[in-house]
């Protein structure tokens, strides 16, 4: 991490934000290196899903009053196992520290109510940055899923 990065996020945290109509157009705005496009679903469809499915938490990933990302999870008051199913950080913000704040500032906002134990995430077996970043804070590679999405699973300490 550059020593401006670093000041960045000490200074000016990543926050997560609930999406509404004041970040929407910067969420749609967002976008993939080319060689990312196909590795996770546009936002656009997701937004769609998020309106469509009640256990659907989006959120705007922001740094310094800025949307940078985005993100979507599951997180059932019924159930011990959260799900990061949405993750992306935009184009021109990657490489700055925001991705790995992010999933910091997710599996806090996950684990807070503390009926969660498990988080698990999907990416695609050939993300080798998502696997890099998703290791780094514990999660574990378990299997592929029915569409060949890697699941990797993070056991909260409790």
């Amino acid at each position: 991490m550059t020593r401006s990065a670093e000041v960045l996020r000490r200074d000016r945290p990543v926050v997560l934000q609930p999406v509404g109509e004041d970040n929407r157009a910067a969420i749609l705005a967002l976008e993939l290196m080319p060689e990312q496009q196909g590795l996770v679903a546009s936002n656009a469809e997701s937004l769609a899903e998020a309106r469509e499915d009640d256990e659907a938490v989006a959120r705007a990933i922001v740094a310094a009053g800025r949307v940078v990302g985005f993100l979507m999870y599951s997180a059932p008051e019924e159930d011990d196992e959260a799900i990061i199913y949405r993750f992306m950080i935009d184009r021109r913000e990657q490489g700055k520290g925001f991705g790995r704040a992010a999933v910091a500032a997710a599996l806090k906002e996950i684990a807070h109510p503390g009926h969660i134990s498990r988080v698990s995430i999907c990416y695609e077996p050939q993300n080798e940055a998502a696997r890099r970043l998703y290791a780094s804070f514990g999660f574990v590679e378990k299997e592929l899923d029915e569409d060949g999405e890697m699941i990797a699973v993070l056991e909260l300490g409790r």
